[in-house]
């Protein structure tokens, strides 16, 4: 399963309000939903349902040969102490997070670079999380950290309780390795926080009555001095209650400090301004939906619609002088302009080169840029990383104040490699890599391409057995996420190779529109009333598959988390003739409530309004929750949640199980009652989920199981 690769975007704050069943924001009347009382997500009521649900499922496994081996695999695999440690640098030192059998919770640990490198580390422990719950009394969960830069001293550290993206932020002191007595704390709540000086820090939270968006996000940004009570911060920006968000965050290099605020006035769009020392906000005149970055006394602009004749997708940079110039068009410097095939998938910037991610094709590249000045005129030159062209490039850490840099690859059937370069252009060093884990020389990968509904090209991945028979009879699993422009790679997952690559099963990665393989346009072609092309490309590739025999409807599994979950929700209620099973996590179902449940008010943007009735009248048609019909042969489902997700609320899945229930069909449904947005807070939750996942497609795919399927209280 891709565990923490399905996650919706999360705003630089760690999440949104307090953990709430509804929101005052109500989408749709009530009086025809009878299980209206499942968004309650800690009532009794709910929990009691919920409680009965979980025995009926853990009941229907428990005995299961193949879950029971699955989750020893898994927790062994995320137990291995030869996983590789990805951490942050900070100057000579390595921090990273490290959770195992001993450590279950997790602590917060650093290294010297020179240790680091080698087989054999020296850890130091800053913070242990399970001993901080276990004086304290709390669940606590790590939600992150905020670190005062140059440097790390000091930190706002973020601990959630149960997993939610709601957080408590406590000032920590790295050189003591202690919570600082009497230093800036905030309540639980989906704050976001940014340090302006050593003293000094950025909130957004919730300040009472009034303060937070529809949304849940914190509506007012203010300037917090060490020393004072929070309430008498000073506001600096102030947003509308129907507003996403507003944040505030600060760049620091070597050429100086740059502090950005930013009025999200929805989930793609935002006004930003500058702060500058005197407190005047300096506007950025770049398009709404732009993104942006700060280098050498630039703003790097990634765009996402045309600007003064430049084209979307492209990567640009203009001098902060500049900004105010009448003819700004005559000092944008272009570093990137994508074509048909080749976009710009990220950056990320050290003290002299800027970092950009590409795809060509769904083929990874990374390129490095560096200005040079000649008589006035700035030319970008740039270089090439050499790594591989079928899986996915991630710069792992990056320092704006060294041009040092961790680089990981991966594919499919590569094992993870992170590399240390000293500069970009320099030798990499090989310093850590995964073991091989499962046997790759009867696999293969290839490419394919499907046609969808519309005559647009989907790309999509394939892993098979060299000698696969085409004949319809492999069990098959299909993934995709399609949204919020999100990219889906080959990666490495010693879990697919030992439970599903070496068993037999045949995994298709899905490159469906909504996502941001090719650029913008790719994304914006699935949004709003264009929703139903993202499912109809997640139909073709699967008719694909079927088509040209690699598997077959009753072989054919489909898997989807968060906005993936909504996807194979859709195509369980559209076209169930085409699957057998359906794995669907964390997911979006009633959407025609949803932006009054959870954190839903954020998404407007990407799926629409249901209380505007010409964008209700397409969201309807599609909604997985109100187009269930009785008498229909829908596919296998396991839907699976957690109370404690205050992002995508269990009342999604919680009442697509119980209506499904009233008219006649049997889900499966499991919900862990900690565990956040994720697949569970420590690594024996995660591997419980996970495993539970892969038996029940093992079951509906192969029927391989140590049960009688017979026995099964779902036959």
């Amino acid at each position: 399963m891709k565990t923490g690769r399905f996650l919706f975007f999360v705003p630089w704050m760690a999440a949104a309000v307090l953990f709430a069943s509804v929101s005052a924001q109500q989408s749709a009347s009530t009086d025809d939903d009878p299980f209206i009382w499942l968004e309650e997500a800690e009532s009794d009521s709910a929990l009691d349902w919920v409680k009965a649900q979980d025995e009926l499922t853990l009941a229907a496994f428990e005995n299961d040969s193949n879950f029971i081996n699955f989750q020893d695999t898994i927790l062994q695999i995320l137990n291995d102490k030869n996983r590789i440690p990805y951490g942050t640098l900070v100057g000579d030192e390595v921090y990273n997070f490290w959770q195992d059998e001993t450590h279950i919770k997790g602590i917060i640990r650093k290294t010297s670079l020179e240790s680091y490198v080698t087989d054999n580390p020296q850890w130091e422990t800053v913070l242990d999380i399970d001993k901080l719950s276990a004086d304290e009394g709390q669940d606590y969960v790590y939600g992150g950290s905020v670190n005062l830069a140059p440097g790390r001293t000091r930190g706002l550290i973020g601990l959630s309780l149960g997993g939610k993206d709601a957080l408590i932020y406590r000032e920590f002191d790295y050189r003591t390795k202690s919570f600082v007595q009497d230093g800036f704390y905030l309540p639980e709540a989906k704050s976001g926080v940014d340090w302006y000086d050593s003293n000094t820090v950025l909130v957004g939270t919730d300040f009472g009555p009034g303060s937070m968006t529809t949304s849940g996000y914190p509506r007012i940004l203010k300037l917090w001095k060490r020393g004072t009570p929070l309430a008498e911060a000073e506001t600096i920006l102030e947003g509308e209650v129907t507003d996403t968000w507003v944040s505030g965050n600060v760049t620091i290099r070597p050429e100086g400090q740059v502090c950005m605020l930013t009025r999200h006035t929805d989930f793609w769009n935002s006004y930003d301004w500058i702060y500058d020392t005197g407190g005047e906000k300096i506007p950025l005149p770049y398009p709404e939906d732009s993104y942006c970055c700060f280098f050498k006394g630039r703003v790097l602009v990634t765009l996402n619609s045309d600007w003064l004749g430049i084209p979307e997708g492209s990567l640009v940079a203009v001098k902060i002088s500049d900004l105010q110039a009448e003819d700004l068009k005559s000092k944008l410097e272009v570093i990137f302009t994508p074509d048909e095939k080749r976009v710009l998938t990220g950056t990320k910037t050290t003290e002299d080169y800027v970092i950009a991610t590409i795809l060509d094709n769904v083929r990874p590249r990374a390129l490095y840029y560096w200005p040079e000045e000649s008589d006035g005129t700035v030319v970008w030159k740039h270089g090439t990383f050499r790594l591989g062209d079928m899986g996915e490039i991630s710069v792992k850490s990056s320092s704006e104040f060294s041009n040092r840099l961790m680089v990981s690859y991966d594919d499919f059937l590569t094992p993870t490699k992170l590399l240390l370069f000293d500069e970009p252009a320099a030798e990499p060093r090989e310093i850590k890599s995964l073991p091989e884990s499962f046997p790759t020389g009867n696999l293969k990968v290839e490419q394919h391409f499907a046609i969808s509904k519309d005559g647009t090209s989907i790309p999509y991945f394939l892993v098979s057995r060299k000698d696969i028979k085409l004949d319809g009879s492999n069990p098959t699993l299909l993934y995709a996420y399609g949204g919020f422009r999100e990219t889906e790679l080959p990666y490495y997952s010693r879990t697919l190779g030992k439970i599903w690559f070496s068993k037999g099963g045949v995994y298709a990665l899905a490159n469906i529109r909504g996502g941001g393989e090719f650029g913008p346009k790719w994304h914006k072609a699935g949004l709003l009333e264009n929703r139903q092309k993202v499912f109809d490309d997640f139909y073709a590739v699967a008719e694909d598959l079927i088509n040209r025999g690699v598997t077959s409807p009753e072989h054919l599994g489909i898997e989807g988390g968060s906005n993936g979950g909504l996807l194979v929700g859709v195509a369980m209620v559209q076209r169930p003739e085409l699957f057998k099973a359906v794995v669907c996590q964390v997911p979006l179902l009633d959407m025609i409530r949803y932006p009054g449940i959870g954190a839903g008010a954020s998404w407007m943007a990407e799926y629409g309004n249901p209380d505007i009735p010409e964008q209700r009248a397409f969201i309807a048609k599609y909604s997985p929750y109100q187009n269930l019909k009785e008498g229909v042969k829908y596919p296998e489902v396991l839907l699976q949640t957690s109370t404690a997700d205050d992002r995508v609320h269990p009342a999604h899945a919680r009442k697509m199980a119980a209506r499904m229930e009233q008219m006649g069909y049997r889900p499966y449904y499991y919900e862990e009652l900690t565990g956040g947005h994720a697949a569970g807070v420590d690594n024996k939750q995660r591997a419980r989920v996970i495993a539970l996942e892969y038996a029940f497609l093992w079951r509906m795919l192969k029927q391989e199981s140590g049960l009688d399927p017979a026995g099964d209280l779902h036959n």
